[in-house]
């Protein structure tokens, strides 16, 4: 007895079920292709990210001058990195008069580097900001420009002038990174 409802109940479910399609498909007009119109494809521009080495990194780095360098380490995958970018774009229009110089650096996920970092560059308006670094290339030799960062974690940011250095390892608040921005600009 208790099979005979169960099939009853799944039978008009299913009948009901079907039902409901075919009035969906019922409901569904039809569009004649001529009263669609076109528009025109908009393309984006190609975006063509310059790769740097080791030696070029270090170089970088290096820079000792009155301008105040600002390198983050990132990976459009990391979200962390992706959390801090929006406080970097803020401080990038508010100094951007001042002798302050941001370069991010993405590192790892090389096959990336064709699809998802241009991507990136181009939606945030990075792209002349942005080097690609692939870490696998970078010795022990490269990480004694660091105190605390061996490579493993991003973001990190290395904050730079004259002689003065600082770092941070993990993400950063906004109110971490404009401290840190101002230490430096007194």
């Amino acid at each position: 007895m208790k099979k005979i409802i169960l099939t009853a109940i799944l039978a008009t479910a299913l009948i009901g079920c079907k039902k409901e399609a075919e009035k969906t498909d019922e409901n569904i007009s039809v569009v004649d292709s001529t009263n669609i119109q076109s528009t025109p494809e908009v393309k984006t521009p190609e975006i063509t990210l310059k790769e740097v080495d080791q030696k070029g990194l270090t170089e970088i780095l290096a820079k000792n001058n009155d301008t105040l360098y600002i390198t983050n380490f990132f990976a459009t995958w990391c979200g962390p990195c992706m959390m801090e970018i929006p406080h970097f774009k803020k401080k990038i229009e508010e100094l951007k008069d001042k002798p302050v110089k941001f370069t991010f650096i993405n590192i790892y996920n090389k096959p990336a580097w064709q699809t998802e970092v241009p991507a990136f560059a181009q939606q945030s308006g990075l792209a002349d900001k942005i080097l690609l670094l692939d870490d696998s290339k970078l010795n022990q030799d490269f990480f004694v420009n660091f105190q605390q960062w061996d490579g493993n974690n991003i973001p990190f940011t290395f904050f730079r002038k004259g002689d003065k250095a600082e770092e941070s390892v993990g993400s950063m608040t906004e109110e971490m990174l404009n401290s840190k921005i101002d230490s430096f600009l007194k």
